[in-house]
């Protein structure tokens, strides 16, 4: 404990440093959907990998088929335990310039209404003042002790903002180097400015698009009205049969993989300041409507779904055209939990829709893509010992936490490299990633290192 203390102080002590360091980040434009900013983005790349090799990393920036990947591994690891931490140092366009309140690659910190202290610039947050939380970690672990503790490596990518093309093919061929005993992850966010949090589960995705296809052109309304079959009374009912008045899925089998939430995760969100009818108030809504006797917590996050995202045939121009379509169309997508199947969800799917349609009438499907859900085990060594090392230094228990949607690198790291991932991030809500103003705590950054240098030395304390 004596030596975390010094590193925890070398971090208190360094905090300037440590912001001049990331500024130094900021300036570089490294905006990855513009072919015009290649250069900065290998500027980036360049940058991070010669501050890893100063820190004792053998890194480099490696040529890929879009933005450079930087890997780095430690050349003097002190434990046992591989860890794998994965950030990306591409961002966004800064679009629309003109909202924005200062130039967006000229970092600042700035004091809000509130009086904390903001550092704002495109990328603060997302994701490279997240990314420099844990590079500030390994450095003031290194001053003090000479070593880190665990064996450490690093991937930062350059395409996460442009739909990471290169990622996969790069963990394919270099998966014996990345394979790692946990994979640390920092593009989430704290539950509040005072609580920090670990985002455990993710759900799964699948995607299908329904065409039924009926008369073998589109025929008048006053003609064949009323003995023609009309495509969208049959995908009307296909759609509407989906869901029963409780918000339960109505596919047979549609609920198997899918587990109930152990009793202290679900008293834990319970007790979360959070508050489901303002949540839909937000959007203009008031009713809950998914599965009955559920809170939108678990609605969000831990229960699977079955969304229609679009449904469309006949005439939908300006003005009134009478006719009967010879087609309808509905793209309908799934989110999975648990053990859930994406593929088998598929298949069951595309039954129950085949029952359902007329034997006068074709339907055929175009899958849009399928991914499981994934979940870090609530029983994990890993994870109670980074939720020991956010509660000692947040002097809370972290909130555990899941995400709606999904971290494509957290699935590519299971599925590729068979690692789990250990997300905990330090954002917050009103970060404004992705639009004008972008910022991040100083709370956040300056938190987040001391915590990501406690979650170094827990893991390596039962690891080693």
């Amino acid at each position: 404990m004596e030596m975390l203390d010094k590193v925890l102080q070398r971090i208190d002590d360094d905090l300037n440093a440590s912001l001049d360091r990331l500024f130094a980040l900021l300036r570089i434009e490294s905006i990855s959907t513009d072919p015009a900013y290649n250069e900065s983005c290998r500027a980036a790349a360049d940058w991070l990998a010669n501050e890893l090799d100063s820190l004792g990393f053998d890194a480099d920036a490696r040529q890929t088929g879009g933005q450079p990947m930087v890997v780095g591994h430690d050349r003097d690891p002190g434990g046992n335990l591989h860890v794998l931490f994965y950030g990306h140092y591409d961002v966004q366009p800064v679009d629309p310039l003109s909202e924005w309140s200062a130039p967006p690659f000229e970092p600042a910190l700035a004091t809000a209404a509130d009086g904390s202290k903001q550092i704002r610039a495109r990328g603060a947050c997302d994701d490279k003042g997240q990314l420099m939380t844990f590079l500030e970690a390994c450095r003031a672990w290194k001053a003090v002790a000479g070593k880190l503790p665990l064996r450490v490596s690093i991937i930062f990518e350059g395409e996460e903002e442009s739909g990471s093309a290169s990622l996969e093919p790069f963990l394919q061929a270099n998966a014996d180097e990345l394979r790692s005993d946990v994979a640390l992850v920092c593009d989430t966010g704290m539950w509040d400015r005072g609580q920090p949090a670990i985002t455990t589960m993710l759900r799964g995705l699948v995607g299908n698009e329904i065409i039924v296809t009926g008369p073998s052109r589109d025929l008048h309304s006053g003609g064949y009205g009323g003995a023609a079959r009309n495509p969208l009374h049959v995908l009307s009912d296909v759609v509407a049969a989906l869901h029963n008045e409780n918000g339960r899925v109505m596919i047979p089998d549609f609920y198997e993989g899918v587990d109930e939430l152990p009793a202290e995760i679900k008293a834990q969100w319970d007790g979360l300041d959070f508050d489901g009818d303002e949540f839909l108030e937000g959007v203009g809504l008031s009713i809950p409507a998914g599965e009955s006797g559920r809170s939108v917590l678990e609605q969000i996050w831990a229960r699977p779904t079955c969304e229609v995202n679009g449904i469309y045939g006949g005439y939908t121009g300006d003005g009134f055209k009478t006719v009967i379509p010879s087609k309808a169309s509905a793209k309908v997508s799934f989110r999975l939990v648990g053990s859930q199947n994406p593929e088998q969800l598929r298949e069951r799917f595309q039954a129950f829709v085949r029952e359902r349609i007329p034997s006068d009438c074709q339907v055929e499907f175009l899958s849009h893509g399928a991914s499981p859900a994934l979940r870090l085990p609530f029983d994990g060594p890993y994870l109670q010992r980074a939720r020991r090392a956010l509660a000692e230094e947040w002097g809370t228990e972290p909130a555990i936490t899941g995400g709606g949607g999904s971290i494509p690198v957290v699935g590519s790291f299971k599925r590729l490299l068979g690692m789990d991932s250990l997300m905990v991030g330090f954002g917050l809500d009103d970060d404004r990633i992705h639009s004008p103003n972008e910022k991040y705590e100083l709370s956040s950054f300056h938190g987040g290192t001391r915590s990501w240098a406690r979650i170094i030395a827990a893991l390596a304390e039962e690891g080693s």
